[in-house]
């Protein structure tokens, strides 16, 4: 047997041993928080591994502990004979205060869920994925900030029941009067949400509640959508999408919203709508909760843009999302590890480097022979969250690769944007510098290196986008070839991003340019040429031109060529070009040729795909502006090596060009 594969069952028992760790909720083993362990010798419950939190912010309960048993607590702290009475208001005072901080605890020992393999009753206890979730709710908590999460689900893993339960032990335990708000896609799938909590409420100890009535949901004020709890409080109120007025002047402090990519888009109602009126009713306090949580529905919509928007760290929310492999009920066993360690395929290999275990890959691979296509079984069964979202199309970039791209990315030593004496003109070129800017649009991973004896060492591509904020970006990025001289590898060290005018923008590239060292710049022209008429495209390049004298020019062809005319300035995209350009970024990733920096392009490599009919774009609702520029400084970089171009302002002599097309 190779040490490669040696390697890979020994990380395979590993995974095992990690997934296998004694979880026992009712003592507190393996739960979520700094825990220590208590030995209470008379308690119904001996060893438990209590949170800290409650020693330290409840006094009694650290002497208790530090008594190690109730009759001495009971003799030497409260100076009374020990009676079978007073234990049991004790182990009860205790239970109270633990399940105020202990989730895990509270919802093993007093909640009653539906068992999903028969009709019985089953108390609550986590699985994996429930208990990474709540680790992200419980984070939240305790920092005392509002609890805001979009939640990608997968199958079979409890997303949304674990959300109502965590809700419940908020109204139940923690916040009395503490509203919420139920909102699904069906009024129907919200009533389902909420019949968990009917059940809840059944199984649920009145003792708990300080009551000697059994909680039950009652209507409140005769109203057919809003229920009420009487011993804390607190209302419930359910919606769907389709018909929102029932949330309009709530008072809530949680709202659950679920299936949010199935609700009603139409000009009277949008998500968008809905969620804003919900979100307005609900305080930034502690406590408080939002929780918008679905299974995916193609790209696009509003669901797809929050979740991918909170991923990128741009939205209030925090992201989860349970790939299959997490999900402890997709294993089988295998009869010959090694052998079949060594028969994995390259996208099996990439499912081994997210972190399934052999055993999970075994039951994909068997689940997949159910498919005609692996995009079905992809979309049934998600890997990571490109596959929850399901594109129509071929994804271009080998999943393994883009991963690799990811290992370099960083947060870039500056943030800011480049000044000049003007915006425009030949001043706009003059007494060029970097000023830093907490919002500023040009990111800088490496400054520019000053280096006389290398000649174009930076390539800048361009491409070019739209003036309005709901329209692409434009992009200007940076690129050191420096690697070239003992490899093939060009590295990104500085970008720009945002909405401008056209002509400021090909300015501000230029000034970009300038500064990495009069770099080559390579700027898209197809977007000037079709939102501007044919003069005043060509105006701006060569105005450029005439001041910035490293400027990438294309051969004309036909009738464009005459004497002393100058090459077509700018890089023109066209389907012959586009395929050239993303065929040789797939062999610079295939061999880790490309160096990537900023994690939202590796994003959009993950999300490209060949068309049906047969186009590259990015898929529907995501965008490729940042992928087009790398493809584009990638090839010009390989294509026209440490050359510069020769011209004055009037004759071009030596212009770089496409001729390798």
């Amino acid at each position: 047997m190779n040490t490669h594969i040696q390697h890979i069952l020994d990380e395979n028992r590993l995974r095992h041993q990690a997934m296998t760790t004694t979880y026992n909720p009712a003592t507190g083993e393996g739960c979520y928080g700094v825990r220590t362990t208590v030995y209470l010798a008379d308690a119904p419950i001996a060893l438990q591994h209590i949170p800290q939190a409650m020693l330290d912010e409840c006094h009694w309960t650290l002497l208790l502990a530090q008594d190690g048993s109730i009759d001495k607590f009971i003799s030497s702290r409260l100076h009374k004979r020990p009676s079978q009475r007073l234990r049991s208001d004790i182990w009860a005072l205790w239970i109270k205060e633990r399940i105020r901080y202990d989730f895990e605890f509270w919802a093993a020992m007093f909640v009653k869920i539906k068992d999903k393999q028969g009709q019985d009753n089953i108390p609550f206890i986590l699985n994996r994925p429930q208990r990474r979730y709540i680790a992200m709710l419980e984070a939240q908590r305790t920092s005392n900030k509002p609890i805001r999460l979009i939640m990608l689900k997968a199958r079979q893993w409890g997303g949304s029941t674990i959300t109502q339960v965590y809700m419940a032990w908020i109204q139940l335990v923690h916040c009395r009067n503490w509203n919420s708000i139920i909102c699904a896609h069906l009024k129907d799938a919200a009533a389902n949400i909420k019949g968990m909590y009917t059940k809840l409420l059944d199984n649920y100890p009145a003792w708990l509640l300080n009551s000697t009535e059994q909680p039950h949901f009652q209507p409140f004020e005769r109203t057919s959508n809003t229920s009420y709890i009487a011993q804390r409080g607190c209302k419930i109120t359910i919606c769907s999408s389709e018909s929102p007025e029932a949330v309009r002047g709530n008072d809530a402090a949680m709202a659950h919203l679920s299936e949010a990519a199935f609700w009603s888009d139409t000009p009277a109602h949008t998500p968008e709508s809905l969620i804003r009126s919900i979100y307005g009713s609900i305080a930034l306090l502690p406590n408080s909760m939002v929780v918008i949580e679905s299974t995916a529905n193609g790209t696009g919509g509003y669901f797809h843009r929050e979740y991918t928007r909170a991923c990128r760290g741009e939205s209030d929310k925090e992201c989860i999302f349970v790939p299959w492999y997490e999900i402890e009920m997709y294993a089988i066993p295998i009869d010959n590890p090694a052998e079949f360690a060594s028969s994995l395929d390259r996208y099996e290999q990439w499912l081994w480097s997210k972190g399934a275990t052999l055993e999970a890959i075994a039951w994909y691979r068997a689940k997949r022979r159910e498919y005609s296509r692996h995009a079905d079984m992809m979309a049934e069964y998600p890997s990571d969250e490109n596959e929850a979202f399901a594109y129509s199309g071929e994804r271009i970039f080998d999943p393994l690769a883009v991963q690799r791209l990811r290992k370099h990315c960083s947060q870039p030593i500056a943030v800011g944007d480049m000044v000049a004496k003007q915006l425009t003109g030949r001043d706009a070129l003059s007494d060029i510098h970097f000023v830093e800017e907490q919002q500023g649009l040009l990111k800088i991973w490496h400054m520019p290196i000053i280096d006389k004896t290398i000649r174009n060492r930076y390539i800048v591509a361009v491409d070019v986008g739209g003036r309005s904020h709901k329209a692409d970006y434009s992009v200007i990025a940076v690129f050191d070839r420096i690697g070239m001289l003992q490899g093939d590898t060009v590295e990104l060290v500085a970008q720009w991003r945002g909405h401008i005018d056209h002509d400021l923008l090909a300015w501000k590239a230029a000034q970009i340019a300038t500064f990495y060292n009069k770099a080559l710049l390579v700027i898209e022209s197809n977007t000037l040429e079709t939102s501007c008429d044919d003069s005043r495209s060509n105006y701006i390049l060569d105005t450029i031109a005439s001041h910035y004298r490293n400027l990438y020019a294309r051969q004309a062809s036909g009738d464009e060529i005459y004497e002393s005319a100058p090459s077509r300035w700018g890089f023109h995209m066209n389907r012959s070009t586009k395929s050239a350009l993303v065929h040789t970024m797939i062999n610079a990733l295939r061999n880790d040729f490309y160096i990537e920096h900023d994690e939202c392009a590796c994003h959009e490599f993950d999300v490209f795909e060949r068309k049906t009919n047969g186009s590259f774009g990015a898929q529907d609702g995501e965008h490729d502006d940042m992928l087009i520029t790398r493809c584009m400084g990638f090839y010009i970089a390989h294509h026209e090596p440490f050359n510069i171009i020769k011209y004055n302002r009037h004759h071009l002599s030596t212009p770089i060009n496409e001729a390798s097309f």
